[in-house]
């Protein structure tokens, strides 16, 4: 019988030598990488069944490289294992087509039942990552045309930071600015981009690669 074949791609050596452990008796193992510009490679010349990968990868993020992916493959499944615990990046990742979402702390005990479940056509999403069913998730980012190259660079900065979690006061300490030029900045943000929420602002600087 034909295995299902997989693609791994975290930058961190451990995690993908443990998934290898825990999944090579199961399945076929076609690659592992360590950055997204590498999983996009080896994605198109590999052509997987299902990729697993991290959202934080260097040179080009996880949400980012699988919305290439999927533009080229796009029967392709997609498991995310982070150690992002909210749900703002589990909406980027169904956004780009992921079926499953896999928290870090938990992976090795889960890793295996969220691969045959996402393989068998099923959704899988670590138990408490989210209180609300994602047919409630709303997708702002589809719906808008903007995209990042319309922000000033003292805009970028400040979505970098919001999107890190830095309140106001943080974020005008770092930028040595005031709190009150930071806010205004957010506004103005907001509305270049049509959104409404710092939620939003975060799923949209992971969608556009700026963290």
């Amino acid at each position: 019988m034909k295995q299902d074949r997989i693609l791994l791609a975290d930058d961190h050596a451990l995690i993908l030598e443990g998934f290898q452990a825990i999944l090579t008796p199961h399945y076929e193992i076609v690659g592992a990488v360590a950055d997204g510009i590498s999983l996009v490679e080896a994605a198109l010349h590999c052509k997987p069944d299902l990729i697993i990968l991290d959202v934080t990868m260097p040179l080009l993020n996880g949400i980012k490289a699988a919305g290439q992916i999927r533009k080229k493959l796009s029967g392709i499944k997609l498991l995310f294992v982070t150690m992002h615990s909210s749900p703002t990046y589990l909406q980027a990742a169904f956004h780009v087509g992921a079926t499953g979402f896999v928290l870090k702390s938990s992976a090795r005990e889960e890793i295996l039942d969220a691969v045959e479940k996402v393989m068998k056509g099923q959704v899988y999403i670590t138990p408490g990552v989210v209180g609300e069913s994602l047919e409630h998730f709303r997708d702002p980012i589809a719906k808008q045309a903007v995209n990042a190259s319309s922000l000033t660079a003292r805009e970028r900065e400040i979505l970098q930071l919001i999107a890190k979690g830095h309140s106001n006061k943080e974020t005008g300490y770092l930028l040595r600015v005031s709190a009150k030029t930071v806010a205004w900045h957010r506004e103005n943000i907001k509305n270049k981009l049509g959104l409404r929420s710092t939620a939003e602002l975060t799923q949209y600087a992971i969608q556009e690669g700026l963290v």
